[in-house]
């Protein structure tokens, strides 16, 4: 079994980042499971003064599921031509711990007209050492259809393209 962290980027009670990662848990493979990561909202301030020898729990909690996951799906918002502060602040929690090196990534965007995020998630994530499965990345023009994450496991154009992106990234993440 192949276990996926799903992590939007977005903090809105309706993202069309976060419904693309529940749409990619509607068209998981049978023996690929995927967990959607809800803490974001809650993390605290990154404070390397804080990374020691306890960490706040919820930074425990956040490796944790990082680090149980064989691979990560990240969907995140362009805001103000850069990555939004409250996911930032996540990546700079895991810059230093064991669980993050080497762990594979997706990207999804959901933007053709957000054109910063992906460049500027990959440079973050391979400075982190993450390895970005680029070939199984992609960008899926959503902004503006109005689709829950049904909508979108039910449209043969969308849906289509994240079952070949997911079962792209399961084979990168097999072959290793």
């Amino acid at each position: 079994m192949t276990k996926l962290l799903a992590i939007s980027g977005s903090l809105r009670t309706v993202s069309m980042n976060t419904s693309v990662l529940e749409a990619c848990m509607k068209l998981a493979p049978a023996d690929v499971s995927i967990a959607l990561y809800k803490g974001l909202a809650g993390l605290p301030p990154f404070n390397p003064d804080l990374d020691g020898d306890s960490p706040p729990k919820k930074i425990v909690a956040l490796r944790k599921q990082v680090g149980a996951a064989d691979g990560l799906i990240i969907s995140c918002p362009e805001y103000a031509h850069g990555i939004p502060g409250s996911f930032k602040n996540m990546l700079d929690w895991l810059v230093s711990c064991v669980e993050f090196p080497e762990k594979p990534v997706l990207l999804i965007n959901t933007s053709p007209q957000s054109e910063r995020i992906t460049p500027l998630l990959m440079e973050v994530l391979m400075t982190m050492s993450a390895r970005v499965v680029i070939n199984a990345s992609l960008t899926l023009p959503l902004k503006g259809k109005k689709l829950d994450a049904d909508g979108i496991a039910k449209s043969k154009e969308f849906g289509g393209q994240l079952r070949d992106s997911l079962a792209g990234f399961v084979d990168a993440i097999n072959a290793v």
